[in-house]
């Protein structure tokens, strides 16, 4: 068996062709221009990379973008403060703050301090309090393009046993519990394995669809694959530089040995990635859509 290969860049395509739509009927019908900020602290590389990314969709989808960048030196209080403005101004939908932060900054703090309508990144504790009963909520970023990726591939998961391997707040406990609910793209069986996990292999084997986002690479291999499951590899590790200084990029998943046995993988890179910035997109469009038609 050759696993059909689920490809996040072209879903990602789909759904951005969508929001580009969907802006365009937003201002037409009301005026409103789905606007984001992000808020970049300090220089480091990586984030500055995602930041120019998420400035970039945004841009070419049609919002009304900002980009907020300070000094590594700011103080937790200036931080909160310039958060606050944007909590207040009526032209942003969404407010990202982008980490890792300083170690002088509590995360926790600046995170909570985001008005949880304006959560577009699905972190406040207000947002996963509504994910985990089911009431509508800001999903975060990269479980919701998972389930996407699912749903837009025609992967059945109603009554289906799902296996998450990694239990982070960002990928494994969020995407569990979106699998669980009683919904379109969810209802299924669901187990979650970590670190403590005895004999993971028993439980991968039996997974339907599997979902790994250990952060180890290569953690999955074939053999602790069942034959004809869905493999959805959530991790991006850099094991080296080819000599032209090109990133060497592995999933968590075993490519070659698990795409002999599963009926569906992703691809790493081009797979899970280019949905996390494109949900994000549709976030700040949701919340745009919310402004305009308050409950």
């Amino acid at each position: 068996m050759t696993a059909r290969l689920i490809k996040g860049k072209d879903i990602a395509a789909e759904i951005r062709a969508e929001i580009g739509q969907g802006v365009k009927e937003l201002m037409a019908a009301s005026g409103i221009t789905p606007g984001l900020v992000t808020i970049l602290v300090g220089e480091n590389p990586a984030s500055q990379s995602y930041v120019r990314a998420k400035q970039q969709a945004a841009h070419e989808l049609g919002f009304h973008s900002i980009q907020e960048t300070v000094s590594g030196q700011i103080s937790q209080e200036e931080l909160l403060s310039l958060i606050d403005k944007y909590n207040k101004d009526e032209k942003i939908h969404g407010i990202l703050v982008q980490l890792p932060l300083p170690g002088h900054i509590d995360e926790n703090k600046v995170l909570y301090a985001i008005d949880p309508d304006k959560d577009v990144d699905g972190f406040h504790p207000v947002n996963v309090g509504r994910m985990v009963v089911g009431q509508p909520a800001f999903l975060p970023c990269t479980p919701y393009g998972v389930q996407q990726m699912l749903i837009r591939s025609g992967v059945k998961t109603d009554g289906a046993e799902v296996v998450v391997v990694g239990r982070s707040n960002i990928v494994g406990k969020p995407i569990a519990n979106m699998l669980l609910q009683k919904a379109p793209g969810a209802n299924a069986t669901v187990t979650v394995c970590h670190t403590r996990t005895k004999d993971m292999a028993s439980h991968t084997r039996r997974a339907d669809i599997l979902i790994v986002a250990a952060g180890v690479p290569n953690a999955v291999t074939g053999d602790m694959v069942k034959p004809g499951a869905v493999v959805i590899d959530v991790g991006v590790n850099e094991t080296g530089r080819t000599p032209e200084g090109k990133r060497i990029l592995v999933g968590d998943v075993d490519f070659k040995s698990v795409s002999e046995v599963a009926s569906a993988i992703t691809p790493v890179p081009g797979g899970v990635g280019p949905m996390t910035i494109t949900m994000l997109m549709l976030n700040t469009l949701q919340s745009a859509r919310r402004w305009a038609k308050p409950a």
